[in-house]
């Protein structure tokens, strides 16, 4: 007769009562089981019952469970006793459902955090701000940004409340985990919360920066990071401006591709909307320079002759852009005609012109669309699963 929840188990191997440890290929340590017969008259348990294999002996067939009720009654296979498999979430499925919701929980207080700091209830000058963040995530010093939200990874409280919350339906028990199972639950919640934090902290920043909003990260095309046959925003030297607060500002920035240095200088290619852009932008400049001749008093009859020795003219023609020259040169072969490329692309550069890459964020404005980073060899420009990039 057996003791209740405590039947006697069969000889091992060795004839010493112990059971192998390697787990046999119908139960595995860690399975969820029902009840569904047992033979036991002093057990408790009844048929529904529902329990975790902490060891099976195939040869003896004893299966041996820990009961939720907290019985450790074994089940004699070849005895009559029966039990059935539950569906269990393998532990890196829910890994990686405790990850997604410490993400999602993440993001929403990055959001939180950015109104505070840089978005409608924050005051000051948002844009300092953002840059001056935005410097310090790209860096990868998240934790050191003062105020930015972080998971407390020693709460333990707070991490089996999570666990309960977020742990797919067939995952185990909190209290059923084992050692390494409870740091890494509470660890795979923590890394997806703070990765989303700095990763939506820097987007909200990006958002503040931009000039037309572009949540993307831009590092590619940072002044430091232009490359030959990459992409880039370029302005000249000369095309710093104070703003209304007196901040040097670059009223609009040119997006193109970088084929080459002359002198020091950027030579790149862009497309017809950006040409037509950097010839309405020395339209433009010569307005200003000639309201600003106006101003100190200059004569109607001198304003045309002193524009012209300021900067150029520029004008297309046809499919052509005439960058004349010749009064700010002083010689009447200073005009270039710059042709666009097989590719329908221009490069602008002339006499005087002298272009630099410039950073996204010190511009009022960007002509152009940047485009993403460059696959490199271990990215393929076309993941399994997405569709073909934009043309």
């Amino acid at each position: 007769m057996t003791s209740p929840d405590n039947r006697s188990r069969r000889a091992g191997p060795d004839g010493d009562g112990s059971q192998p440890e390697s787990a046999g290929p119908d139960y595995q340590e860690g399975d969820r089981v029902a009840l569904e017969h047992t033979s036991d008259p002093y057990t408790r348990l009844r048929p529904g019952d529902e329990g975790t294999v902490r060891r099976y002996d195939p040869s003896g067939q004893v299966l041996d469970v820990e009961w939720d009720s907290g019985s450790r009654l074994s089940m004699l296979l070849d005895a009559g006793d029966r039990v059935r498999r539950l569906p269990v979430a393998r532990w890196p499925q829910v890994c990686d459902a405790l990850r997604d919701a410490g993400a999602q929980a993440g993001r929403e207080a990055a959001r939180w955090w950015a109104q505070d700091t840089i978005g409608g209830r924050a005051s000051g000058d948002v844009t300092a701000a953002a840059r001056s963040l935005l410097t310090d995530l790209e860096a990868g010093d998240g934790r050191d940004v003062d105020g930015l939200p972080f998971a407390d990874r020693d709460d333990l409280a707070q991490a089996a409340a999570r666990y309960a919350e977020h742990s797919p339906p067939a995952a185990p028990d909190w209290q059923q985990l084992r050692a390494w199972q409870l740091d890494q639950a509470r660890w795979a919640w923590c890394d997806g919360f703070d990765a989303a934090v700095e990763a939506e902290a820097a987007r909200q920043c990006r958002l503040t920066l931009h000039p037309g909003g572009d949540d993307r990260d831009l590092r590619h095309v940072y002044p430091d990071r232009v490359r030959v046959g990459g992409p880039g925003v370029f302005a000249g030297d000369w095309a710093w401006t104070p703003n209304e607060a007196g901040d040097l500002r670059i009223p609009v920035g040119f997006v193109g591709t970088l084929v080459d240095t002359w002198n020091g200088w950027a030579v790149f290619t862009c497309t017809r909307e950006v040409a037509e852009a950097i010839v309405a932008d020395q339209a433009d400049a010569r307005d200003r320079c000639r309201r600003y001749l106006a101003a100190e008093g200059t004569a109607d009859a001198d304003l045309d002759r002193m524009v012209d020795q300021s900067m150029g003219r520029m004008w297309f023609d046809g499919d052509v852009i005439v960058a004349d020259d010749t009064r700010v040169q002083d010689d009447p072969d200073a005009i270039d005609r710059m042709t666009p490329n097989a590719d329908g692309h221009y490069t602008v550069m002339g006499w005087s012109w002298t272009w630099l890459p410039v950073h996204p964020y010190d511009c009022d404005r960007i002509a152009g669309t940047i485009p993403d980073p460059l696959p490199t060899a271990s990215t393929p420009a076309n993941p399994p699963g997405k569709g073909a990039p934009d043309a």
